[in-house]
């Protein structure tokens, strides 16, 4: 589905998972949007004025209007364009707060560690982060 030229932005930084998530969104349902990309611990006026609340990245802008979050992006992606492709997010009820369960479990569990294993300073943190990383891992694979 086309956008016109600057109906859909989205700032984010290319290698942070937050903002892979709202990409592979508005990618499945076709959406054309333009990447505004800055680099780590640069926040740009746009950003700050689009998040003022958590001065983060992802924000999504629909026709100016800033959601930010990667989850909630998704939610949005899913609902403003839900004649396109299929639907991202389950329809029922019980199923749409599993989804979001294990969404909030890998976003608080599960990327921390992964970030642990590259900022520890000590090969027994590393490799403390790096069993976190794996059980999280075997966690998932069981629930899936």
């Amino acid at each position: 589905m086309a956008a016109a030229a600057g109906e859909v932005r989205l700032i984010g930084a290319w290698p942070s998972p937050y903002v892979l998530r709202p990409r592979v969104a508005l990618n499945l349902k076709g959406v054309e949007y333009e990447f505004l990309e800055v680099k780590f611990g640069e926040k740009s006026e746009l950003l700050l004025r689009s998040n003022p609340v958590y001065k983060k990245i992802p924000v999504l802008l629909h026709h100016d209007k800033p959601v930010c979050e990667s989850m909630i992006i998704v939610e949005y992606v899913d609902g403003a364009w839900a004649n396109s492709g299929q639907a991202i997010l389950p329809a029922d009820p019980y199923e749409r707060a599993l989804h979001r369960f294990w969404a909030v479990y890998i976003d608080d569990k599960w990327f921390p560690s992964m970030v642990g294993i590259g900022k520890a300073e000590t090969e027994e943190a590393k490799a403390e982060s790096a069993e976190q990383a794996r059980a999280g891992l075997k966690l998932l694979e069981e629930a899936f």
